[in-house]
This record gives structure tokens, C-alpha cells and sequence, in this order.
């Protein structure tokens, strides 16, 4: 992997509707498996969606985000998302591919858990975001272009139900021939996010 996909990787919006070849999206998911993990409990599973598949997955999110601007909310204090949750699903419905991430050692985030399984979905949610940067940085070098969804939180109980799984249910990753390239976006600077004790 060239150092240089850290920095050339962006998120992309706006996607050429051309299908995936399936040895490239294997070669997402070969990198993501490679991912270290804590206990190497390997948290991981991707379900990928294509098609009318896709496009059912896309009905159930729509269903989610009606629900929760009517009221009927599981995040009633992140209302505020919800603009940037309906653009999203018109990403969605734009890319070719999309990739569901699960936590397959996770829950539900709306019940409760105790201290110890708090701090293994800490750590399984750690492992799953290096997998999914291990994905993203892949399909840079495939010359594709990514982005990493989390907005799904918001018809998470339509959606887990869709996907009938067990887990819990982290986010999804848009994939497809990429039909913008957008600039650098800012990034805190190495003073700012670090403390030397040395």
C-alpha cells in the first residue's frame, strides 16, 4: 500500500454509474480482514449490497428518516443530522455498491450494557474503523472512490431489521467510479492534536 493514498483519499459524493467488477470489491475485503484487531477478536462482517438489493436496503433508510422527522425518534437530540442523513441516501442511491459494516460481537447502541462489554465494543469499534480505513485506502489505490456512512444511526431499527443480523450495525461504505474529485479538506495541524511528554 503507497503511503501516498493517506493522502490523496477523499470522500467522494458523486459517483459514475458504472458497475463494480466483483475482484475489486474482494480486494477491499481481503484488506479489511488484514486489519489488526484487539484479542484478535476480528469484529468485523460486510454484507454488500448491489441492485434491487441496494435499492431495498435504500427504501428501508428512507422509511427510518421519515419516522424520525415525524417524531417518532431514536435520536431526538441529533434531529439536527437529519438534512445531512437525506443527502446521504441520495449518495447512496448513487454509488453502485454499497457495504454494510457490523459489529458481529456487538448490540443494539439503545440497550443498556455493563462496564466490561462497554469497553470491548470500545475496542471491537476501534478494530472495525481500522478495517474500514484499511477499505478505503484500498479502493484509492483501485482507483475508486469511497464514502464512510454513518448516518444509517438514524433508521437503525428499520435497517438491523432489513438486514436481519446479529450485531450491531456500525455503518456502510459507498463505493463506486468516482465522478468529482474534491480538494483537500482541513486538517488540525500536528500542534494541535498532540501532546509530546518526552
Amino acid at each position: 500500500m503507497e503511503t501516498n493514498t493517506i493522502f490523496t483519499r477523499r470522500s467522494i459524493r458523486k459517483f459514475v454509474k458504472r458497475e463494480l467488477p466483483i475482484n475489486l470489491i474482494n480486494e477491499m475485503l481481503n484488506s479489511a480482514r488484514m486489519a489488526p484487531s484487539a484479542k484478535n477478536r476480528q469484529p468485523w462482517r460486510f454484507v454488500v449490497f448491489g441492485g434491487e438489493y441496494k435499492a431495498e436496503l435504500e427504501r428501508c433508510m428512507e422509511r427510518g428518516l421519515i419516522r424520525e422527522e415525524s417524531g417518532v425518534s431514536v435520536l431526538p437530540r441529533s434531529r439536527f443530522g437529519l438534512p445531512d442523513a437525506k443527502n446521504t441516501l441520495k449518495i447512496i442511491r448513487e454509488a453502485p455498491i454499497l457495504i454494510i459494516i457490523i459489529n458481529s460481537n456487538g448490540s443494539s447502541p439503545f440497550v443498556p450494557i455493563d462496564s466490561d462489554d462497554r469497553v470491548t465494543e470500545i475496542c471491537d469499534t476501534l478494530s472495525i474503523g481500522a478495517a474500514v480505513q484499511n477499505m478505503l485506502l484500498t479502493a484509492e489505490r483501485l482507483g475508486l472512490g469511497t464514502l464512510w456512512i454513518a448516518n444509517t444511526c438514524f433508521a437503525y431499527p428499520e435497517l438491523t431489521e432489513f438486514l436481519k443480523i446479529d450485531g450491531q450495525l456500525i455503518g456502510a461504505v459507498a463505493v463506486g467510479y468516482p465522478n468529482e474529485n474534491p480538494p483537500e479538506r482541513s486538517r488540525k495541524s500536528i500542534d494541535e492534536i498532540s501532546e509530546f511528554r518526552v
